[in-house]
């Protein structure tokens, strides 16, 4: 049983929301919702306080030094303005949340996601990614059994070995 949502859909809504190419409040809405987010509206200006948000979420992504990924955590947390609480609502058994108590929706995604972010890290730190794939910037969570995963997708993955299987042929 999977007791802490923010070590999962958390990272996950991280990743989500750093590998969107636009943010227009629709999209960040229908992300946080596929995410375990219980979110109603999103405004323009929530939207664009997010967008900047993720630019800091995808530094925690793009390092894989340890020490590294700590600090930056530990800055996104900071910032989170994070107090812990027991939460019910929608019907849902008990449940922790980490935002300030009637905090707007960007309080709420910045603990979200940097408490997400944090179990990950202190659970296992290799398994925030980046696509190894020249000119692919997605980001991942690797819920892969081993805790190898080197590309986003199937795809980038069959283009870097293409590309090597040619580059051995004609080499």
């Amino acid at each position: 049983m999977h007791f802490n949502p923010y070590g999962g859909p958390g990272a996950q809504a991280a990743a989500a929301l750093v590998n969107l190419a636009d943010l227009p409040p629709g999209v960040v809405l229908a992300t946080l919702r596929d995410h375990g987010m219980a979110v109603t509206a999103v405004s323009p200006s929530d939207a664009s306080a997010i967008a900047a948000w993720r630019l800091r979420l995808r530094e925690v992504f793009a390092t894989s030094d340890v020490d590294t990924r700590v600090e930056l955590l530990n800055r996104l947390l900071a910032d989170s303005a994070s107090a812990p609480y027991i939460s019910r609502h929608d019907g849902r058994p008990p449940h922790l949340h980490y935002h300030v108590s009637g905090g707007s929706i960007v309080d709420r995604v910045r603990a979200y996601t940097a408490g997400g972010l944090a179990h990950l890290v202190c659970e296992d730190p290799a398994r925030a990614g980046s696509c190894d794939r020249l000119g692919c910037d997605t980001v991942f969570v690797d819920t892969s059994r081993n805790g190898r995963r080197r590309f986003c997708s199937t795809r980038c993955a069959t283009r870097v070995y293409v590309a090597d299987h040619r580059q051995r042929q004609t080499g």
